[in-house]
């Protein structure tokens, strides 16, 4: 495969005392058991949507770049369903959430972060980050400390950096990502049905890649725009030195989206005692592509 084409791929009233009484037991239970969801609100005064199912352990999931809190439901299933609390949000100007004209780069996407385990109260909490969302975990951890968190998940990470620089000759020419950014001024939702398919894999159904499409035309362009630049321009070496929770790593080596070599292994590198999985053949969107694997992985990790 061409570097070009790799790079390019780089997107749901009773009556009676006995009734009634039946009827109030059956409205607990039930409401034990539905799944909860709400909005905070950030320092900024933006909303921020989010959901919350399950007791136990809270692990709080992060999804990747033009996705929503959606992405996760298959993985927030399993986990619920085996005695852990499970939480996910959109991103500012993704999903359900408040879409402001500022705050994407990573200073403030940790602080909505940290904002959303205040406002939950959130103890020994891990986290799950995909994509993108390893950037914002790595800064939560260095601005904001590690005394709510028991443990971190990065699954496909952007990080450690990759911009092509003096010091970082490995990466991607910065023309690259300008012109990427150009395309999706122009035509946004056909680049999005273009770099769908190398997301996932072929056995993956054209439903859920449009799925994963719609997901992306829920985001606001601005958002995704200065959440790219913010990727793509932001060095996590330093930072993730500094990393002391347990942390576990998942990438697949055919990924396309955030080559492996030039940020999983690496990433694993830089963090001390860092558990490293390599997932032969699983793209970006392994969380769909190798789900079974990957939910008896996080329960394992989370529980270990």
């Amino acid at each position: 495969m061409h570097r070009r084409d790799v790079l390019k791929s780089v997107a749901f009233a009773a009556t009676g005392a006995g009734i009634a009484t039946a009827s109030t037991v059956l409205a607990k239970d039930t409401a034990a058991k539905t799944p909860r969801s709400s909005y905070f609100e950030t320092a900024d005064g933006t909303n921020l949507f989010y959901r919350d199912w399950g007791t136990g352990k809270p692990v709080v999931f992060i999804h990747s770049w033009a996705a929503n809190s959606d992405m996760w439901q298959y993985q927030m299933i399993h986990l619920a369903g085996n005695n852990l609390r499970c939480i996910a949000y959109d991103r500012r100007g993704h999903g359900r959430s408040s879409d402001p004209d500022r705050g994407y780069e990573f200073d403030t996407l940790a602080d909505d972060l940290a904002k959303l385990i205040d406002h939950l109260n959130l103890r020994d909490v891990v986290l799950v980050g995909h994509s993108m969302a390893g950037g914002e975990i790595v800064r939560y951890l260095t601005r904001h400390g590690a005394t709510r968190v028991a443990r971190i998940v990065l699954l496909a990470p952007t990080t450690p950096f990759i911009l092509k620089t003096a010091d970082n000759p490995g990466g991607i020419d910065k023309n690259f990502f300008d012109q990427v950014r150009s395309v999706w001024a122009k035509d946004f939702p056909k680049w999005l049905a273009d770099n769908t398919p190398p997301f996932f894999n072929p056995e993956t159904s054209r439903e859920t890649m449009q799925w994963g499409i719609n997901m992306a035309l829920q985001s606001s362009l601005k958002a995704l725009m200065e959440c790219n630049h913010a990727v793509t321009e932001t060095d996590f070496r330093a930072e993730m030195l500094k990393i002391t929770v347990p942390t576990l790593i998942i990438h697949g080596d055919a990924d396309r989206s955030a080559l492996i070599d030039l940020t999983g292994r690496k990433s694993a590198k830089l963090i001390l005692g860092c558990q490293f999985k390599l997932y032969e053949g699983a793209p970006h969107g392994l969380f769909i592509t190798h789900m079974d694997r990957l939910n008896r992985d996080l329960v394992a990790f989370i529980k270990g």
